[in-house]
Order: structure tokens, then sequence, then C-alpha cells
């Protein structure tokens, strides 16, 4: 049975402008740039402003007053359209020097792959057509590593079911072969093992590096968990030869896909911080990165057109009101969009300032042990902001101080308690943690439980599994991994 009912609820819906501004507050520097230069291809009512204000006060003989007296009736009811080009305002102004500093970009120039730079070496073998045709598919195979995983029974199927090449696993292994020969020495490995003897067998043998291919080849395990009482067992060999042998191996490359940058992103990958804090004479500077960011406003043509079309009579033509309609949705498009890079900036500013106050004791100083607790519910309730808000600031944006570059998320801490009762920071107890590791004797290094022992000296008790935590975000292996002869 059919029924037909009246409900009432209330929902939260977000606004088309509030949708915009929760977009570009999630973009970087150089996103929101190429984000800006998009809309201005995209909306014909959106453009540039040209910096002739000063040009435009030279040529027009009128007084200020004057022209404030020229302005019609008609310019006031559109003037919720044209208010953009008279208040630019939308990049912050504040500024503490009088000079602008310049910073200066490096082209990009896109140089032959990785892959270009291996087939040019392939091409000069002496190889048959079909060899030649079976190298040039491995290469295609090879990892931004430099290595081919993939076993060379499935390389055959492949080349089977994809191109009916009857191909056998011998001429698979003679053209790998051919491979291994080409530089950066190691390339096309299976895994790291075949790289690293790759790389030793191209070298002169000497009586160390027979060592090292002998271990690589039978003991690669008890290598990589450092057994070295095992390997001089095996071996025979004295402590001294070991420690030659470490360091031939440790000097390889374990992965000769990494000296070549054939991939655009890894060579323009460089960080662009988005905002800048100066410790001068214990006073801190804050300004933020302008990105050639443009100032933006309303086309005027298109304004001219809401003003030619907004006769009542004129709109009753169906080509005029569609004329009508059509600018004044690219209008309040553009005005939008102005309003939300305009909104997104005084949220930046305001949230860095925020976290320039909490932890103004490290960007004075550089010392980590100065980071206070910080988490988002703190800046939160400082700076007004939600934390979502917050957190989307924080996200991939970075900030240059006299002491490097920082992503913002490195100030956010977790708040633990020491045997003073005084607050500190969880990245204060990594700072210390990693201080002992990097003292401790490399020949007994210092288990989970002894660094345990070790911060509760120093007044910091933590339990061994929030130690092997931090350790593990610290990217340091368990003792056992970080002894040395």
């Amino acid at each position: 049975m059919i029924k037909q009912q009246l409900s009432q609820k209330q929902q939260q819906k977000l606004s088309p402008l509030q949708i915009q501004q929760i977009k570009l507050l999630e973009l970087t520097g150089l996103e929101i740039e190429d984000r800006i230069n998009r809309e201005l291809e995209e909306n014909p009512a959106l453009e540039e402003r040209a910096d002739t204000a000063s040009e435009k006060q030279e040529d027009d003989p009128l007084s200020e007053f004057e022209q404030e007296d020229n302005i019609s009736q008609e310019d006031m009811m559109l003037g919720d359209y044209r208010s953009e080009d008279d208040i630019p305002d939308y990049k912050l102004q504040q500024s503490y020097s009088t000079e602008k500093t310049s910073r200066e970009e490096i082209p990009y120039f896109e140089s032959e792959s990785f892959q270009d730079f291996l087939l040019d070496q392939l091409h000069l073998k002496n190889l048959s057509e079909e060899k030649m045709k079976l190298g040039e598919y491995l290469i295609g195979n090879i990892d931004e590593n430099g290595y081919i995983r993939r076993e060379p029974e499935v390389i055959l199927d492949d080349l089977l079911f994809q191109y009916g090449w009857e191909i056998s696993v011998s001429t698979i292994q003679e053209v790998l072969h051919v491979i291994h020969e080409m530089d950066p020495p190691g390339v096309g490995a299976a895994n790291l093992r075949e790289c690293l003897l790759i790389q030793l067998k191209r070298k002169e043998r000497t009586k160390i590096r027979t060592y090292a291919i002998r271990i690589l080849e039978h003991y690669f395990d008890a290598f990589s968990n450092k057994q070295y009482d095992r390997i001089l067992r095996s071996l025979n060999i004295n402590e001294e030869d070991l420690k030659e042998v470490v360091k031939e191996i440790t000097l390889l490359n374990p992965k000769p896909g990494n000296t070549w940058e054939s991939d655009m992103d890894s060579k323009m990958a460089q960080i662009t911080p988005d905002f800048y804090v100066e410790a001068v004479n214990g006073e801190l500077i804050f300004s933020m990165q302008e990105q050639s960011i443009p100032e933006l406003r309303v086309n005027k043509e298109y304004s001219d057109m809401l003003t030619t079309y907004s006769n009542v009579k004129e709109k009753q033509n169906p080509r005029k009101a569609e004329a009508f309609e059509f600018a004044k949705q690219k209008v309040d498009s553009a005005k939008w969009f102005i309003d939300a890079i305009k909104q997104r900036n005084i949220t930046l500013r305001k949230t860095m300032e925020t976290i320039i106050q909490i932890q103004r004791d490290f960007f004075l100083t550089g010392e980590e042990s100065n980071l206070k607790p910080m988490i988002l519910k703190d800046v939160s309730e400082r700076c007004g902001y939600d934390k979502s808000t917050v957190s989307r600031v924080s996200n991939s944006k970075y900030v240059q101080t006299n002491f490097g570059v920082y992503p913002l998320k490195y100030f956010f801490s977790e708040a633990m308690v020491n045997d003073e009762g005084e607050e500190i920071s969880t990245r204060e107890i990594k700072a210390i943690l990693k201080s002992c590791i990097e003292e401790e004797d490399k020949s007994k290094p210092l288990t989970d439980d002894l660094l345990v022992k070790d911060l509760k000296i120093k007044g910091y008790d933590v339990a061994r599994r929030t130690v092997a935590k931090y350790r593990e975000q610290l990217n340091i292996p368990v003792a056992r991994l970080r002894k040395e002869i």
C-alpha cells in the first residue's frame, strides 16, 4: 500500500563556497598556484589584476573626491560584483621588510630516461633480432631501483600469451646476463644478493673481495642478520679481514636504478616552504610564501555585460536573458573563488601564528628538546578553528626556519609526564632515545630493556613496548642488527 507522508528533519549542507574553501585549504603552495591558473583558463570572468593603480592615478586629472562623485546609481547596484576590482586583498599584506626577497626557481630540463640509457647500451650489443626484442622487453620490466623482480618462467609465460613468442628460459637468462654487463653495475638483478654479487664480480679480484663473494653466495642470511660469529667460524678468517669484507660490501650500491633519476616527479621533487619563520635577535619574523600567485579580480567586460542585460525589458529577449544568466553565473563563480582564496590565506596565517606561539622556544633555538606537547585540539582552541581545519592546514605544508625546513606535522606530538611531574613532548623522549643509541658501544648495542633503564636514569619512565615503538618510528633496527665488529 502506497502512502504519502510529510516529515521534517534538519540537515546540514555545505555551501559551494565552503566546499571550495575546504578543497583549497588542503592544497600546497605549488598546487594552489596550478589551481588558480586552471581557474583563470576555465572562467573568462576571472582575470589577473594588472599592477596599474599608480599609473591610473597619475593619468587621471580628477581628484579622489571628484572620481567618487562620478559613481552612478547603476554602479552602486552592481557594486556586489565590482567590489572585487577595488579590494584585491585576498593576499595577506603583512610584511616585515621594505624589500621583497626574490626567490628564483631553477628551470627544469628533461634528459634521457633511465630506460633510454639502457636501451642505448643494448643497441650497441651484437644480438640477434629475437634477443634484441627480448632485451627491450626486459629493460621495460626494470623497476625504479634497477631490479627485474620477475622469475624467468613468469616472463616466459607472459611473452607466450601476450606476444606469442616461444622463447626458452635459457635464452632469457642469456639476455639477462647481457643486461647485467651494462651500467650502472648491478642493474637487472632479481634481488639484493644478486645485485651485490654482480657489482663485486665486475671489480678486480682481491682476497677481501673473494671473501665477500663467498659470504654473499653461501652466508647471505647470516650476513644480513649480522651473525658475524657464525661467518668467522665457517670461513676461518680473522676479525680484521671480516671488517674489511663488511666495509667492501657496504660500499656497494643496493639500488643501482636510483643513480639515474628518470622520473620527472623525482627530479622535480623539492620542498617549497609555505611559511617562513626567521629568528632575529630573540624575535620571530613570520611571513608566508606568495608562490607567485597573481592578484585576481572580476573581468570588467563581464561586469559591463551584467549592466547591459540588467534591464527588465531587455531580459524578455530569450537570447539576452540567456547571456545575462551566463554572465551572472561566471561572475558569481569568480567571486566565490576569490573569496575562497582570501579565506584560505587567512586560515593558513592564523593557524601558523598559533603554532609559532606554542612552539616559540623551538623556533628560537632549533632544539628538539624545546618542542612542547601539542595536538590538534591545542591549536584548534587557540585559533578558533575546528580540528579538521587545523589538520588540513598541517597536511603537506612546510615551514622554513633558521635551522632547516620542517613539515607542520613535525610540531605535533603527544604529552608525557617525567619524574618531576612536568609535561614533556614524546618527541623529546625520541631525541633522548636516539642519543642513547648513537652513543652506545656498537660491539655491544643496547637492547630495548637496557634502553628503558637508561631513560629511567635520565628521568623518563617509559615502558619497554613504548621504547620499541619509538625506536621503530625512528627507523632504528633492533640491537642485534646494530651490532658491528
